[in-house]
C-alpha cells in the first residue's frame, strides 16, 4: 500500500507541471451530469425556485455521507491492520487509543502548567504606487499567558537613490513599474512576493518557537519544514538559514508537534475520517516529501550549494519527522499532525488533548489562542489606520489608496 503526501499547490506552481486535460467524460463521471446539461441554462434553477434545488442538496449530501461512512468501516476493517506491517512503515505505525485518564494527565501535567508553548504568526500589506509596507507579527503563548510578541516591517520602494539627471530617473522609474504587477495586485514582478513574505514568516514562527519559548515542549502551525523555507521562495540566503533552523528545531529540540489548518493529501485525510474519536494514526514518515522538494530549481550559481544541501537535509531528516492524524470527537474532523519519531506518540496525545477542549472544531485551542492573541495585536484594522495616519501627515490622505480602500462599507 502507498501512502503519498502530495506538494502543496505552491509546489505544483513552482515545478509548472501541466494538468492533464479534462475531458466531457471525466466531467461526466465526476459529477454525474454530462457537461452540455450543465452548461443548458434551461437546467438552471430560477432564483425563486429553491426548494428542488435544496431537495437535491439533501439527497446528494446524504448519499455522500452514506457512501464515506461505508468506506470508513472497510479502512477501520482491512487497511488499519496493514499501517504497521507495510514495506517501508515508520516507527511506531499503527493506529492507537487515548484514554481519559491519558487525557487528563496531559492537561495536568503539561498543557495547564505551561509544559506546552504555541506560536503563531499574522501579516499586513498596504500597496501604494509610493510605498509597499508589509508588517509580520508573531506571538508565543502559553496557558499561562503571553509569552511574547514581535513584528517587523518592511518597507519596499522602487528607488531609494535619485538620479542626477531628472529624465532618467523618471524613465527608469516607469521601467521598474512596467515589470511590477498592478497596485494591490500581487504580480509575480515584484521582488516581494506574497510567497516570500509568507517565508519570512514561517522564519520568524520557528525562531520564536526554537530560540524564545522556555516550555519543554513546542507547537507550531502548519509543517514543520514548509514549502517557503526549503526553497527560501527564490532566496537562496533564506533557503540556506531556513535549513539550517529547521534542523536545529528538528534535530536538536525533537520535542515539537506542528498541526496544518488543511492537509493536501486526501488518502490521508481518508484513513483519518474513519478513525474513532480520541484515536490517533502514525502513517508515514517525511521522506516522500522531502525528496519531491529536490525537483525545484531555480536559475543562477547561488542554487548550486542550495541543491546540495536540500538533498542532504531530505535524507537526514526525512526520517525523523512522522505524518500522522488524530480524531478528538465524533463531532469534529480529523487532523494531521507532524512530529519526531522519538517522541510521536507525546506528540500526537498532546494535539489530541488540546483539541479536546474544543469538541466542535477538534483543533488544537492553543494554536487557535495563539492565532486570536496575533490578530488582536498585529490587527490590519491599527495597521491600516496607522498606514493611513502616515500618508494624512505627509499630505495625501487619499490621493495613493485605491477604489476598494475608500468604497464606502
Amino acid at each position: 500500500m502507498e501512502l503519498e503526501n502530495p506538494l502543496s499547490e505552491e509546489a505544483s506552481s513552482l515545478q509548472r507541471n501541466e494538468d492533464r486535460l479534462v475531458t466531457s467524460d471525466d466531467f461526466e463521471e465526476a459529477h454525474g451530469e454530462s457537461l452540455a446539461r450543465t452548461l443548458d441554462l434551461s437546467t438552471w434553477h430560477a432564483g425563486v425556485d429553491l426548494i428542488e434545488m435544496y431537495d437535491r442538496l439533501k439527497h446528494e449530501v446524504r448519499d455522500a455521507v452514506d457512501h464515506e461512512t461505508a468506506l470508513h468501516r472497510k479502512i477501520r476493517d482491512h487497511i488499519f491492520p496493514l499501517l504497521a506491517e507495510r514495506q517501508g512503515a515508520p516507527q511506531g505505525a499503527g493506529v492507537y487509543r487515548v484514554t481519559l485518564e491519558q487525557v487528563q494527565a496531559i492537561h495536568r501535567k503539561l498543557l495547564f502548567n505551561g509544559g506546552v508553548e504555541a506560536c503563531d504568526g499574522t501579516m499586513s500589506r498596504l500597496d501604494t504606487l509610493p510605498l509597499s509596507i508589509s508588517q509580520i507579527g508573531v506571538c508565543l503563548v502559553s496557558y499561562h499567558g503571553d509569552q511574547g510578541s514581535w513584528a517587523h516591517r518592511i518597507y519596499q520602494r522602487d528607488m531609494r537613490c535619485s538620479s542626477p539627471d531628472p529624465l532618467d530617473e523618471a524613465m527608469e522609474m516607469l521601467d521598474i513599474r512596467r515589470e511590477r504587477g498592478g497596485v494591490e495586485a500581487n504580480g509575480g514582478g515584484d521582488r516581494l512576493s506574497d510567497l516570500a513574505r509568507r517565508g519570512v514568516m514561517a522564519y520568524a514562527e520557528r525562531a520564536v518557537l526554537l530560540d524564545r519559548s522556555q516550555a519543554i515542549w513546542r507547537m507550531g502551525h502548519g509543517s514543520p519544514t514548509p514549502l517557503e523555507l526549503l526553497t527560501g521562495c527564490g532566496m537562496p540566503e533564506l533557503a540556506l538559514r531556513g535549513l539550517q533552523l529547521m534542523r536545529r528545531l528538528i534535530e536538536g529540540h525533537q520535542k515539537f508537534v506542528f498541526v496544518p489548518s488543511a492537509a493536501a493529501a486526501r488518502d490521508f485525510m481518508t484513513i483519518g475520517a474513519a478513525l474513532p474519536p480520541l484515536h490517533y494514526a502514525i502513517l508515514d514518515d517525511h521522506t516522500y516529501r522531502l525528496e519531491r522538494m529536490t525537483s525545484v530549481r531555480f536559475r543562477g550559481e547561488a542554487w548550486t550549494r542550495w541543491a546540495t544541501e536540500v538533498e542532504q537535509f531530505a535524507k537526514s531528516i526525512g526520517p525523523q519527522i512522522v505524518v500522522g492524524l488524530f480524531r478528538a470527537s465524533r463531532l469534529a474532523p480529523p487532523q494531521m499532525f507532524y512530529a519526531h519519531i522519538d517522541h510521536a506518540h507525546t506528540a500526537a496525545q498532546i494535539a489530541l488533548a488540546d483539541s479536546v477542549l474544543q469538541e466542535h472544531r477538534g483543533f488544537p485551542l492553543l494554536i487557535d489562542l495563539a492565532d486570536t492573541i496575533c490578530r488582536s495585536t498585529f490587527s490590519a484594522e491599527m495597521f491600516n489606520a496607522s498606514t493611513q495616519a502616515a500618508y494624512c501627515d505627509a499630505g495625501a490622505p487619499y490621493r495613493h489608496f485605491g477604489e476598494r480602500r475608500t468604497r464606502p462599507r
